[in-house]
């Protein structure tokens, strides 16, 4: 527990990286291994990651990010995206569970079925909600456990979402719902950390 508490209250978002630092495939491999363990509604697992290194392409993001230098400089830019049809997998992720007897064909054929049309009825609105909202989940756990590793992160959403769909040819089911800055953090003139409210000005109790 002291683990994870050091790990949250250390990582922060940072504003410059070292440049020309590179991250080996494995270790990213290995960060990857641990998000998928992410939690999403109904096990959809809305959330996919692009993993942008070749300096070319930063560059056509960082075009399309408000020119923010950190993209160039960092080790790694992922693109986070969220599966608006993700709904549609339901059948195929719990095969499994049917092979393997923990559901019967009549508890499988239910949860296909109840799952399709909870997203179905709501709509593409709400679809497109569930795909952000679940892709932000996994894309937190991305970093606490990039953190873990000791490499920095950075959220961004200053971009332009149509063009970074069209640099990196991502399919219209797919919303951009951030990128994540990955590196070694230039701590030269880091700034202390912003202010935190105190817990009593974001938490109620029983009502608002």
């Amino acid at each position: 527990m002291g683990e994870l508490v050091n790990i949250i209250q250390e990582r922060r978002s940072a504003s410059k990286y070292i440049p020309d630092v590179t991250i080996d495939p494995k270790e990213l491999e290995e960060i990857f291994q641990l998000v998928k363990f992410a939690p999403s509604a109904f096990n959809l697992q809305h959330a996919h990651y692009i993993v942008v290194q070749d300096a070319d392409t930063k560059q056509r993001l960082h075009d399309e990010a408000s020119k923010q230098y950190k993209i160039l400089t960092a080790s790694a830019t992922i693109v986070v995206l969220g599966d608006t049809e993700a709904y549609t997998k339901v059948a195929e992720y719990n095969e499994g569970f049917l092979n393997l007897g923990v559901l019967s064909k009549q508890e499988y054929d239910s949860t296909v079925e109840s799952v399709t049309q909870f997203y179905r009825e709501r709509g593409p609105v709400f679809q497109r909600e569930e795909a952000i909202r679940n892709a932000s989940l996994s894309a937190m756990q991305f970093m606490l456990i990039a953190k873990d590793k000791g490499w920095d992160t950075c959220p961004m959403i200053g971009f332009d979402p149509e063009k970074v769909q069209e640099v990196l040819n991502i399919p219209q089911k797919f919303v951009p719902v951030m990128m994540i800055t990955l590196g070694k953090e230039d701590v030269s003139g880091q700034r202390p950390r912003g202010y935190r409210k105190p817990v009593g000005q974001f938490v109620s109790y029983n009502g608002f």
